[in-house]
């Protein structure tokens, strides 16, 4: 198995089921007051949906038993948040917090800028993985 594709999946599952449950369950997601009920609801589903989609692929690559899908999976998840983001302005979407604020590095938001990384580093490793014979 390409070390590519075992670290990006494993990157890929870190991020999607620590790292941002934990930046969005807080007041200006999750709990956040401004937002309805129901986006809400949707955003808690949203958070475990990925976390379980991350992890399920992680262990689809490191047990050997469907790593192509595994990435694939994963890859899934990281584009369509990059989708999302690319097509915001169709439905007022934005990276800005309530309070109007973005974190950004030379205007660009620096969660966009981690995916699209990762969304990167989720292709090298299919390409390695796409390469290697089938066992």
């Amino acid at each position: 198995m390409p070390k590519i594709t075992l670290f990006s999946v494993a990157l890929s599952a870190v991020i999607l089921s620590v790292v941002i449950p934990i930046m969005e369950i807080s007041d200006t997601h999750l709990f956040n007051p401004e937002w309805p009920s129901h986006a809400r609801l949707h955003e808690a589903w949203q958070l475990l949906g990925n976390a379980a989609l991350a992890v399920f692929a992680s262990i689809l690559v490191w047990k050997n038993i469907a790593p192509r899908v595994g990435v694939v999976l994963a890859l899934t998840l990281s584009s369509s948040f990059l989708i999302a983001w690319s097509v915001g302005p169709l439905y007022g979407g934005s990276m800005a917090h309530s309070d109007g604020s973005v974190v950004a590095i030379g205007g660009i938001s620096v969660v966009v800028i981690g995916v699209a990384i990762i969304t990167g580093l989720l292709l090298l490793g299919l390409r390695a993985l796409i390469r290697q014979p089938v066992e």
